[in-house]
Formats: structure tokens, C-alpha cells, sequence
């Protein structure tokens, strides 16, 4: 039940961080703010992930783990929905019509608002509640599975492609739907101007991620270990917090509840010598700064590539979006796929996997450097590139 359960909340997790990039050219446009502070928005899921990871991963491993990752998706859900709020807000997206500009009329601006502070605070609580999924849902697979079963939480990473398909999907319906009369609009999603219903998106994910948090309200904090039978003198243990409570006196509850204050406590005081140490690794601070690396290149490619389509190679936002996830994602479940396999087939060590990892680096490196050379020639603009005459 934990693995399935597991699955469905990577999905979710997943399904919404993908749409959220999706949406970066829908919100930047109906908010009229420049890709600089979208950058800033985008990352306002790391800086809500980076102020309590450290707490989450110390803390929570001696806490009750599966009621953790469920209150984590909880905050996931409130941040989905406070992001879409704006559009309540706010009042209706105006585009300008080709005719006003040519008969001279003035287009009134109803966007460029101080809403994107919305979607800046929703998308931070949204990291903060994903923190305790990763390390305490893996650890927590890792005390009670057997090590062949551990792989299957990474059907999630289905959630990033169908979450690229749901952009682009919305992509194609106007901002305002169920709130103007789509007859009167005169653009449509191939034009530069128009707003997909980026906040719908929003609330469905939101509902998927409320969703997966349920099952984990009922798993209990521990669990005997995959293939070995459950003991009798552990049974009162293994039943949820509630139930356990239910189960002893009074006194001994008074004197357990003592008892857990002090080792948290002790816990407390250890947190930061323990980070020291980990920091004094040298293995460990290189493998940080390598990570940080590589995602700060994928994060940065995969978040402004819909828009680099869009403005080089003249595609619609929706087929830029539907592109990158129909595309790029499912090579990220091969990459890991491969890998895991070369890892097991040929037997490689740590010195292997780390050649591997190096060649597959460079390999994409390249790939990627093959970009600076295919692009379409840029379109004349009277007065801006070509003369008025002719």
C-alpha cells in the first residue's frame, strides 16, 4: 500500500511541477511582467524547498514519516490553489484588437499587476511542501522493502509528461473561458497575444495532489520488514500513534511523551554537528556541487525552452509546450532506465557509475551545443531591421 501510494504521490508531485512550467509563458504574458522576474517566480519552488529540507530530512526520519509526507502534500495542494487564485482576483484579460490599432484607438492594459505575487507565494509553499516526500518516502521504502521493490515509486515520472500535455492542452483554451463569450474573441492560440487558461491547471493538479496525500493519513509509523513475519510483541507497535496511545496508562504515557521531548532534544543539539560533518566529506560536497550543476541546466533549458520555440521557431505556445513533454521527459525515464540497467548488467562500481555519468554528461553537452547552430533566420521589421520602402 505504501509503494502504490508512493507512486501516486510522485505522479502528483510531479504533474504539477511540470505544468507549473508549462504555464511560465502563459503567467508572464497575463501579468505583462519581463522573463526575469518569471525566473524569479519559477524559483521560488527551490527557495521554498531550501528553507526547511535540512529540518524535514534531520527531524522528520524519527517523526512519524507517512503523516509528514501527507501534511507536505497538503501544503502542495494549498499552494496549487493560492497560484490559481489571481485569476478570481483579477479582472478580465483584454488583448488588443488589429483593427483599434489601425483606427488609432488606445488599448486599455488591465494586466501588469502585483497578483504574480500569488503565484510566487503559492509556487513557495508548494516546495516547502514537497520536502518530506523524497527523503523520508524513500528512507521509509528503504527500512521496510525488500531492495528489488524500491524502483517502483518511479512511476512518477510519468507525472511530468502529462502534466506538459495538460499545458498544452489548456494552451489552446482562452484564459477567461466559463467568463466572457469565446465568439467575441478576435485572436486565437496561434497569435503572441493570446492567454491560455494557465489557472485551470492549477486547480486540477491541486485536486490529484489532495488526493494522494489520503491514503498516508492511515499508514502506520513503522512496518515490519518485507518478508519477515510480524512478531506478537510488536503488534501494539505497529499500530498507528492514536491507537497506541489507547493501549497504555496513563502514567506510562506521561513518562513515553518525557522520554520522546528529551530525544528530541538530543536530536537537536547533534543537527548541527552533524551537518559539519556531512560537509567536511569531501565525496559529499562534490557530489552537491555536481548535482547542482546539472540541474541548473536542465531546470533552466526545460522552464524557458517553450518560449525559445516559440520566439525562434515561430511555434504556438501550445505546440511548444506539447513538444517538450511529449519529447524531452520520456528521455529522462529512458536515461534512468539505461542506467540502472548498465549499472546492474556490467556490474560497475562506484568508479564505474561515475564514468557513466560523465560520459552521458558530455554526450549531452554536445547535443546541446549542436543548438547555437540551428536556428531560423530572424523576420524583418520595418524600421527595426528593413527599410520602410519597399
Amino acid at each position: 500500500l505504501f509503494l502504490a501510494s508512493m507512486a501516486f504521490v510522485y505522479f502528483a508531485k510531479a504533474f504539477g511541477g511540470a505544468y507549473m512550467k508549462s504555464s511560465i509563458t502563459q503567467i508572464e504574458r497575463r501579468f505583462d511582467i519581463p522573463s526575469s522576474l518569471i525566473g524569479v517566480i519559477d524559483g521560488s519552488f527551490e527557495m521554498g524547498n531550501l528553507l526547511v529540507i535540512a529540518f524535514v530530512s534531520y527531524f522528520g526520519a524519527k517523526l512519524h514519516r507517512p503523516r509528514l509526507i501527507a501534511i507536505g502534500c497538503l501544503i502542495m495542494a494549498v499552494g496549487s490553489f493560492l497560484t490559481a487564485m489571481p485569476h478570481f482576483l483579477q479582472g478580465p484579460s483584454v488583448h488588443c484588437s488589429f483593427k483599434f490599432l489601425i483606427l488609432g484607438f488606445s488599448c486599455e492594459k488591465a494586466v501588469g499587476s502585483s497578483m504574480w505575487i500569488y503565484v510566487f507565494l503559492g509556487n513557495m509553499l508548494r516546495g516547502i511542501g514537497e520536502t518530506p516526500i523524497m527523503p523520508l518516502g524513500v528512507s521509509y521504502l528503504d527500512d521496510f522493502s525488500r531492495e528489488e521493490n524500491t524502483p517502483f515509486y518511479l512511476v512518477g515520472i510519468l507525472g511530468p509528461m502529462f502534466g506538459f500535455m495538460l499545458g498544452s492542452f489548456l494552451a489552446k483554451i482562452y484564459v477567461d473561458i466559463g467568463f466572457v463569450d469565446l465568439d467575441s474573441i478576435t485572436i486565437n492560440h496561434k497569435d503572441s497575444r493570446w492567454v491560455g487558461a494557465w489557472w485551470l491547471g492549477f486547480i486540477v493538479t491541486g485536486t490529484i495532489i489532495l488526493l494522494s496525500s489520503i491514503p498516508f493519513w492511515f499508514l502506520p509509523k513503522s512496518l515490519p520488514k518485507q518478508g519477515q513475519e510480524q512478531s506478537q510483541s510488536k503488534s501494539t507497535e505497529l499500530a498507528p500513534v492514536g491507537e497506541q496511545e489507547n493501549f497504555l496508562p496513563e502514567e506510562n504515557q506521561e513518562h513515553d511523551e518525557k522520554e520522546k521531548s528529551v530525544t528530541f532534544q538530543e536530536l537537536a543539539k547533534d543537527f548541527i554537528p552533524s551537518l559539519k560533518r556531512l560537509f567536511r566529506n569531501s565525496i559529499f560536497s562534490l557530489m552537491i556541487l555536481t548535482y547542482l550543476v546539472a540541474v541548473n541546466g536542465f531546470i533552466g533549458a526545460i522552464t524557458f525552452k517553450p518560449k525559445y520555440l516559440e520566439q525562434i521557431y515561430g511555434q504556438s505556445a501550445s505546440k511548444a509546450i506539447f513538444l517538450i513533454g511529449i519529447l524531452n521527459l520520456p528521455a529522462v525515464a529512458l536515461g534512468i532506465i539505461t542506467g540502472g540497467f548498465v549499472l546492474k548488467r556490467f556490474k560497475l562500481g562506484i568508479i564505474g557509475a561515475a564514468r557513466l555519468s560523465i560520459t552521458a554528461s558530455l554526450g549531452a553537452s554536445c547535443m546541446f551545443a549542436i543548438q547555437f547552430f540551428i536556428h531560423c533566420e530572424n523576420a524583418d521589421v520595418a524600421g527595426l531591421t528593413a527599410s520602410y520602402q519597399g
